[in-house]
């Protein structure tokens, strides 16, 4: 009987210590997906004032337009500082799916605008940088849905009998997905020149 019971313990203490590596495990990978929307969307970032500025050269009465893609753009940059330090923290996760919509109605009112100028939409950075940003933009979706299925995973992981005994007891919170509410903010910018 004694042993029997020892058996049993040593049983319930190994699948414990599985579960809680397995835990661990899919928190590692979401936080890993994360990373790869950081290093996607700090290229988009770092992409925006050039754009900006090449426009500016030729949009001299656009001015408002102008700022508000910058601001969008700072904005989300520091959103997706707050989501890198602690891609486990739900609200910053929303703070940042908020502001890429944001980044996402900028930069389509600055192209909507550049339609009416002429020599901005020939000049040859412009096409260049416009070219960059909808490839960063597919990066970033292809990113997105890594995380998300990452977090999904981590999320069924830490919910189902027996793991959610063990995630609860350890502090295993739900991750939150990255999304873009709008139907039509979820396609990539695209721009036609």
């Amino acid at each position: 009987m004694g042993w029997t019971l020892l058996g049993l313990i040593l049983l319930a203490a190994i699948l414990v210590v599985v579960i809680y590596n397995r835990l661990v495990a899919g928190r590692n990978r979401y936080k890993n997906a994360f990373a790869q929307i950081d290093v996607q969307l700090t290229r988009r970032y770092d992409l925006i004032p050039n754009l900006v500025k090449v426009a500016e050269r030729y949009m001299t009465h656009e001015r408002e337009t102008l700022e508000a893609v910058i601001q969008a753009r700072n904005q989300a940059v520091g959103s997706l500082k707050q989501v890198a330090a602690d891609p486990s923290d739900g609200a910053a996760v929303a703070m940042l799916a908020q502001a890429e919509m944001g980044v996402a109605g900028a930069l389509g009112k600055l192209f909507a605008l550049s339609e009416a100028y002429p020599d901005l939409k020939a000049n040859q950075n412009m096409m260049q940088l416009s070219e960059e940003l909808v490839s960063t933009e597919n990066r970033v979706a292809f990113a997105r849905q890594a995380f998300n299925d990452a977090v999904m995973g981590y999320n069924t992981l830490r919910e189902v009998f027996p793991n959610n005994l063990i995630a609860q007891r350890f502090g295993f919170t739900a991750a939150q997905l990255l999304e873009i509410e709008a139907p039509e903010k979820r396609e990539a910018v695209t721009v036609a020149f």
